[in-house]
C-alpha cells in the first residue's frame, strides 16, 4: 500500500491552520495582558458593592408638651417649610396658665413694693419710740427731783409720808415706762433691719421674688407658644399617627419630618474590601430608580466602627460546635452632591450601586478629629419666648404705681 503524498492543497491547509492557531493564541495572550493591566491599572483600586442603601434623617416631630389635638396641617407626603405648624393642641390649659403666672407676677411685684414703703413706715417708728424714750427720760429727771425735794422737807414735817410714797411711785412709772420706750426701739430697729435684709441692694424690678414670678411667666408664655407644633426643617412628612380629638403626653411620636435634600449612603462593604478604603476618596454611584442613566458623585465621609452583625438587636453566638464562618460587612458612609440630589431626588431605603475609586490612600480609616460643625440644628425653637419679655415688663409697669 502506498503512503499518502503531500499535495499543494494540504500543505497550504497546515499552515492557515497554524497562523489561525497562532492569531487566537495572540488575542489571547493580548487579552489576558488587558485584563492584567486592567486589573492592575483599575480593578485594583476600586471596590464596588450593591449592598447600599439611601440612609436619612427621620425626625420625629413630638410635643412638647401635652394637650389635645385640635388640628392637624400637615399628612403624610407633604412637603412642609421649617417653622410652619404641623399640628395645633388645644391652647386653653396653656391660656389659663399663663393668666395664673401674668396674676401672681403683678401680686408679687405689690408685695415687694409694700417690702420697700415698709423700710420708711418703720423708720418714722423707730424715731417715734425714741421720742417717747426721751420723754420717758424726761419724767423721770422731774420725778427724781421732785422726790429730792419731799425727802429734804420730810425732817421739818413739811411732807406727809404719803405725799414721799406719791413721789417715789411717780419715779418708779416713769422708769417702767422708759424701759418699755427703749424695748420699743430696740424692736422697731431689728424689724427694720429684718426688712432692710429683703430690700437692700436689688430695685424692685430685680428683687428675687419678682425675678421667681416673671420667670413663671416665661414659663408659662412658652407653655403656650408651644402648643403649636412646627416644623424644625424643611421636609416631607411620612409616618402620621395623630389624630384629632387625640389626648397626646409630651413626647408621643406624632408623624416624622424627612429632609431628602440631606440623604446619604450607607454602603456595607465586605470586610476584605476594607483595606484601601479611606476617608475622603470619591466614588460613584447608581440607582436602581433611575439605572445607569443617572450616575451620583459622592465622597467617603465615613467608616463604620463595627460591622453590622455587633450592632444587631440579637448578635450572633459564634461560640458553638456547629459555627460556620460568615464574610461580615461593614457600613461605609458617602455624602452625595447636592445639586445632583436636587435635580435627582432619592428616598430613605432606595438601593443604590457604589464604587469607591480607593487609588488616592492618603486618607485616615478611621475620623481622627473632633467634628466642628453641627450635624443638623435648627432656629425653629429660637423665637419661641420672642414676646415674653415684653409681656413681664408690662405687668411690672404696669404695678409698680407712680
Amino acid at each position: 500500500m502506498n503512503a499518502p503524498q503531500n499535495t499543494p492543497d494540504t500543505a497550504t491547509a497546515k499552515v492557515r491552520r497554524r497562523k489561525a492557531l497562532l492569531t487566537l493564541a495572540g488575542i489571547v495572550a493580548i487579552g489576558a495582558i488587558a485584563l492584567g493591566l486592567y486589573d492592575w491599572l483599575v480593578a485594583s483600586h476600586r471596590e464596588s458593592t450593591d449592598n447600599a442603601y439611601v440612609s436619612g434623617n427621620l425626625i420625629q416631630i413630638t410635643p412638647q408638651a401635652g394637650g389635645t389635638v385640635m388640628s392637624i396641617l400637615a399628612d403624610d407626603t407633604d412637603f412642609v417649610r421649617a417653622g410652619s405648624a404641623l399640628v395645633q393642641l388645644d391652647p386653653a390649659d396653656a391660656r389659663v396658665a399663663l393668666q395664673q403666672a401674668e396674676a401672681n407676677l403683678a401680686q408679687t411685684v405689690r408685695q415687694v413694693r409694700q417690702l420697700y414703703a415698709n423700710n420708711g413706715s418703720l423708720t418714722a417708728q423707730i424715731r417715734l419710740r425714741e421720742a417717747e424714750a426721751a420723754r420717758a427720760q424726761t419724767e423721770i429727771t422731774r420725778a427724781q427731783d421732785d422726790l429730792r425735794r419731799r425727802q429734804q422737807l420730810t425732817g421739818d414735817g413739811a411732807v406727809s409720808k404719803e405725799e414721799l410714797q406719791h413721789a417715789q411711785s411717780q419715779l418708779d412709772s416713769a422708769r417702767t415706762q422708759l424701759a418699755a420706750a427703749q424695748a420699743g426701739v430696740t424692736a422697731a430697729r431689728e424689724q427694720l433691719a429684718s426688712n432692710q435684709s429683703l430690700t437692700a441692694g436689688v430695685a424692685v424690678q430685680q428683687h428675687p421674688s419678682v425675678l421667681a414670678a416673671a420667670a413663671r411667666v416665661r414659663e408659662a408664655y412658652l407653655g403656650s407658644r408651644r402648643t403649636a407644633l412646627p416644623a424644625p426643617v424643611d421636609g416631607y412628612v411620612a409616618r402620621r399617627s395623630v389624630q384629632l380629638g387625640q389626648r397626646v403626653a409630651a413626647g408621643t411620636p406624632l408623624m416624622a419630618l424627612v429632609p431628602l435634600k440631606q440623604v446619604w449612603v450607607d454602603a456595607n462593604f465586605k470586610e476584605n474590601q476594607l483595606r484601601n478604603l479611606r476617608l475622603g476618596q470619591s466614588a460613584t454611584l447608581t440607582a436602581d430608580l433611575y439605572g445607569g442613566k443617572v450616575e451620583y458623585r459622592g465622597t467617603v465621609i465615613g467608616l463604620g466602627v463595627g460591622t453590622g452583625a455587633a450592632f444587631a438587636l440579637l448578635p450572633p453566638q459564634n461560640a458553638t460546635g456547629n459555627w460556620i464562618k460568615v464574610v461580615q460587612r461593614v457600613p461605609v458612609r458617602i455624602a452625595l452632591d447636592p445639586e445632583q440630589l436636587a435635580e435627582h431626588p432619592l428616598r430613605v431605603g432606595l438601593s443604590m450601586e457604589v464604587t469607591v475609586d480607593t487609588k488616592d490612600r492618603g486618607g485616615p480609616a478611621l475620623a481622627n478629629a473632633p467634628r466642628e460643625q453641627p450635624v443638623a440644628q435648627t432656629a425653629v425653637y429660637e423665637a419661641l419666648d420672642q414676646g415674653a419679655e415684653a409681656d413681664v415688663a408690662r405687668i411690672i409697669a404696669a404695678n409698680m404705681g407712680k
